[in-house]
């Protein structure tokens, strides 16, 4: 599999995903400025979309939308980074991998433009600050979001967090997020992913 990411976008959720899966797997840095690849490629030529995740599987097919990508790394190893299909647990995962990529992930957007007013951003992290607010008692009493495993969620919400600090977003109040995150930044194979994609030096 070759996974085609920029340091630091969303994509970070995916390549963590790879690597705590243990799976086999390239990557393409994408300038998503020039939306090209290292050389000059055109990156639009491969994901029409402009943006990253995108994974290229084996067979040359692709996939993107990092919610479904994340999934179907988790699926490569079945019972590492998801439950099994079927039953609630699988569910509840999927409920919260929704939550992070439309209460979250989306409302980050207008932040990351410096043509949206002031006024525009300031709501969008008031809005951001309350879904923190509710994951941060969602975290009562449990290291992970759904309970003692590390699964695919949690290298997604990882991402936000890593984004709030950008977007000057406080996490003062929430101290299980804050604690999740350095709990998550830990991870051995996550930190490899941050060192690999320039965001924290080597040990």
């Amino acid at each position: 599999m070759k996974l085609y990411y920029s340091p630091g976008a969303c994509s970070l959720a995916a390549h963590i995903a790879l690597a705590e899966a243990g799976v086999p797997y390239t990557t393409a840095k994408v300038d998503l400025r020039s939306h090209t690849l290292a050389g000059g490629a055109d990156y639009y030529a491969i994901n029409p979309k402009g943006y990253v995740p995108l994974l290229e599987l084996d067979d040359g097919s692709r996939l993107s939308e990092v919610a479904v990508i994340l999934q179907y790394i988790a699926d490569r190893k079945p019972g590492t980074l998801a439950p099994a299909f079927g039953g609630m647990e699988r569910y509840r995962q999927m409920e919260l991998l929704n939550f992070v990529a439309t209460e979250l992930h989306k409302q980050f957007g207008p932040l990351w433009y410096p043509t949206t007013p002031d006024a525009t951003k300031e709501a969008q992290r008031e809005k951001i600050a309350r879904r923190f607010a509710y994951l941060d008692k969602a975290f009562a009493g449990k290291p992970y979001l759904t309970g003692a495993s590390f699964t695919a969620a949690d290298a997604y919400l990882f991402v936000m967090l890593n984004w709030a600090g950008m977007h000057k977003v406080d996490l003062t109040p929430y101290p299980a997020l804050r604690e999740f995150q350095a709990r998550v930044a830990a991870r051995p194979a996550v930190h490899k992913v941050l060192v690999e994609e320039g965001l924290a030096k080597a040990a």
